[in-house]
């Protein structure tokens, strides 16, 4: 297998993996530990493998608000037909990051891609933090920040095209509001990188509203900076997996009039300690 790294900050595609082959999945993990994006190409898994490969990994999170494979119910389904013209995940985001114990990571494995567009784009943590000066990361220590679901899955939602389609729901389960650090260490490499994200991040903890606003406006303009970045490419049978605790993530809306269909699983994960 060869891994070989998409930018200089973020991500890799790992060349000659096979997610059902055993003796992969140590290099696939130490690859995603260190890369925290990776790209595995042509994989075309059933249902079954899709998650087999995922239970290596833990227990999977079944979201509450995204339709679901008939047949499999832990698979959540990523769907644009068409004729639709909204993408779930166009803005910057970090799954589940409104759970207590957000969640460890996600498998996208696409079904059916489009001609060209839909990629999607990631954003390392770890890198914006370091980016900073020591005196703003010792502002940031000992910050938390409120994270929810209710304003993106809630009831204020009913009349867009993500909701009527059926591709959302269960805007009744908008409920969860979690408290996590604003610098976090990360349970798996140990790296600290910010915790913050645009679309579920509410406010900071302790400060006014006006303030909170400006330091996380601060925060996410610095995030979106193109060298912290990186972009993948779909083709049908590949399998991108990132972990939710070290990057942001948004989908590219630019396909108009084509189909892209995917099969996403979601790992569970654990609390956060700070950094």
């Amino acid at each position: 297998m060869e891994i070989v790294p998409l930018t200089g900050e973020l991500g890799a595609e790992l060349l000659g993996a096979d997610v059902r082959r055993d003796e992969d999945f140590e290099t696939i993990q130490a690859a995603f530990i260190e890369h925290s994006v990776i790209v595995i190409r042509d994989q075309k898994l059933t249902p079954d493998e899709h998650l087999a490969f995922a239970r290596r990994w833990g227990p999977i999170n079944v979201n509450r608000f995204f339709q679901k494979l008939d047949s499999h119910p832990e698979i959540a389904v990523v769907l644009k037909e068409p004729h639709q013209k909204e993408v779930i995940g166009e803005g910057w985001h970090t799954d589940h990051s409104y759970d207590n114990s957000p969640a460890l990571g996600s498998i996208l494995h696409a079904i059916e891609t489009p001609a060209y567009g839909g990629d999607t784009v990631f954003c390392s943590m770890a890198a914006a933090y370091d980016a900073l000066s020591d005196r703003f990361k010792e502002l940031l220590s000992g910050l938390y920040a409120w994270h929810s679901s209710r304003h993106t899955f809630g009831e204020s939602q009913a009349d867009t095209e993500s909701v009527k389609s059926g591709r959302l729901g269960n805007a009744a389960l908008a409920v969860q509001d979690a408290l996590h650090p604003v610098v976090i260490v990360h349970p798996l490499s140990g790296r600290k990188g910010l915790y913050v994200n645009p679309v579920f991040t509410t406010r900071i903890d302790g400060l006014t509203q006006a303030e909170s606003d400006g330091l996380l406006n601060i925060l996410f303009q610095h995030c979106m900076r193109p060298e912290f970045q990186c972009r993948v490419r779909w083709q049908a049978g590949d399998i991108t997996m990132w972990d939710n605790r070290a990057t942001w993530h948004k989908a590219i809306n630019d396909y108009h009039g084509h189909r892209r269909y995917m099969h996403r699983v979601t790992l569970e994960g654990c609390a956060l300690q700070a950094g």
